[in-house]
């Protein structure tokens, strides 16, 4: 049995070595391979005949190919069936689970993200989460690949989440519904008639066209009103996806020249992407990229090349910095490697890996209802409010009517706003996040602001 294990490894390093093109390895490297090899083989041997209870040889095998993938780095790794299976319905935006991305970290598995529209956005889950239990049994010193594992199962059965929340005595307990996950990978909304807000989750199949008809869309609009004004792309917890998406957005707002490239243990084997110079384009419109610390890999090669040409600023913070290139090979039909290869590089050659982009202006996230709960409210006497006062000019009936009932509506909302205000109750932990408004998030108006300003100065210069 034990030669044809032996002869079946030596095939498949023989089938890499073809692929990746390197030349013969010297006598002494094969035979220490080989004298490797017999030292696995002994030990399989030794399990296999005189473990305590019989143990499958097909499970002993994968536990040493996931063992030797997890001496590379997070994100190689060996794909069992169920996990090569996941991967695949991943990439096409339909997969079973919590809508969680995860990562670990010197033995703590971290919440990267909650997937927008998943159960765990619903509930309230957020980046930097640890995850403690699942189903109640604590999870210390398991893998990436077994919690990940522990939380997929049949759609409908319900899991439950133990989460550590920095700043937090005690763990929060999370009671969820595993669903069929369908991710929406595009939002937007036309903001004051003519900012396009463009919400980009993932990249994954039919983002960048999504993306096109989204903007299309505002623009047939926004045209009543003479155009963009500014578009907003928002990557903020945007784990990512497939490269080929990252590149056909960032064509949508590039002329030409390099999107990304790639540098690999082979000065010679180097990817370059390039702008793709046909297809829906906008150029010109001033533009904002808003990132946080869980944009990750696509969403940093979008952002890197963006700000390497100048063509948007960068806001928000500082952004993940998974800048490495992962590919995955089938091994036969059910089961493959994933394989870090390579690191991205922006087009200015600058590495992502570990260092993540840097925004153009530091903006960071902010509660908007507390932020307007702590604004002063404007005291001030004015001199429309003294009693007959003069006006600019003289008023005729109608105008006088006219700004009678502005200041009637006006007395009327704000005597609703404090009613309300009133009437709110601080919302329960597991319903934060249940719904996004553009309007009502910091970020995004910090970047309307900033837009407006860079029109009011264009335009300035341009009547110089």
């Amino acid at each position: 049995m034990f030669p044809h294990i032996l002869l079946a490894v030596f095939l498949s390093l023989s089938v890499f070595a073809k692929e990746e093109k390197k030349p013969a390895p010297k006598i002494s490297e094969n035979r220490s391979r080989f004298e490797q090899l017999e030292l696995f083989n002994k030990v399989l041997y030794l399990v296999e005949t005189q473990y305590y209870r019989p143990v499958s040889t097909e499970k002993l095998i994968e536990g040493a190919l996931k063992g030797m993938m997890d001496t590379l780095d997070p994100h190689s790794a060996f794909l069992n069936k169920d996990f090569f299976e996941k991967m695949q319905n991943d990439t096409q935006g339909e997969f079973g689970g919590l809508g969680l991305e995860v990562t670990q970290k010197e033995g703590v598995i971290y919440i990267i993200t909650p997937i927008e529209d998943t159960p765990a956005f619903r509930a309230g889950i957020k980046p930097k989460d640890k995850l403690v239990e699942i189903n109640h049994e604590a999870i210390v010193g398991m893998s990436l690949e077994q919690a990940t594992e522990k939380m997929r199962g049949k759609v409908g059965e319900s899991i439950h989440l133990g989460i550590s929340r920095e700043g937090d005595e005690n763990l929060r307990h999370f009671n969820l519904k595993r669903e069929i996950i369908k991710i929406k990978p595009v939002k937007y909304e036309l903001l004051y008639d003519t900012y396009a807000y463009v919400r980009l989750s993932q990249f994954q199949k039919r983002s960048s066209e999504s993306m096109i008809e989204a903007l299309s869309s505002m623009k047939a609009k926004a045209e009543k009103k003479g155009g963009f004004s500014g578009i907003i792309l928002d990557l903020r917890s945007n784990p990512g996806g497939l490269l080929d998406q990252a590149v056909d957005v960032s064509s949508i707002f590039l002329k030409e020249g390099i999107v990304v490239s790639t540098e690999s243990r082979d000065p010679q084997n180097k990817d370059i992407r390039y702008v793709k110079k046909s297809g829906f384009k906008d150029l010109h419109t001033p533009m904002i990229v808003l990132i946080n610390g869980a944009s990750a890999s696509a969403s940093e090669i979008v952002a890197g090349a963006l700000q390497d040409y100048k063509r948007a600023i960068i806001m928000g913070s500082q952004s993940f910095g998974k800048g490495s290139v992962q590919t995955v090979a089938q091994l036969d039909k059910e089961t493959g490697v994933k394989l870090t290869i390579a690191q991205y590089m922006t087009p200015k050659n600058r590495k992502i890996q570990a260092v993540g982009i840097t925004p153009d202006v530091q903006v960071e996230e902010v509660d908007q209802a507390e932020f307007e709960k702590d604004l002063r409210e404007d005291r001030f006497i004015r001199e429309k409010d003294l009693k007959n006062h003069l006006t600019a000019t003289i008023e005729t009936p109608a105008e006088k009517a006219e700004r009678e009932l502005s200041e009637r509506k006006e007395r009327s909302r704000r005597i609703r706003e404090m009613e309300e205000a009133k009437g709110k109750t601080a919302k329960k932990d597991d319903e934060i996040f249940r719904t996004f408004e553009a309007m009502k998030d910091y970020q995004i108006l910090q970047a309307i602001r900033y837009l407006k300003g860079f029109n009011v100065y264009d335009g300035f210069l341009k009547t110089k």
